[in-house]
């Protein structure tokens, strides 16, 4: 199982993608702590409510 790999995202024709003993996740593979969260999430909804860029959003363009 990786998480983090070199580059980031691998690209589409990186054999680890199809490789059938290997588990790709998002570089997420960590606990979330209700203390640290708490306060990202209530920073992106009051961000959100003023209109400007949330931190932490998934760049689909880019793969994460």
């Amino acid at each position: 199982m990786l998480d983090v790999c070199e580059p980031e995202p691998l690209p589409q024709a990186h054999p680890f993608w199809t490789h059938p003993q290997v588990v790709l996740t998002p570089h997420i593979a960590s606990m979330t702590q209700p203390e640290t969260v708490a306060g990202a999430v209530i920073g992106n909804l009051r961000r959100h409510r003023e209109s400007l860029p949330m931190i932490g959003l998934v760049d689909r363009v880019r793969g994460y």
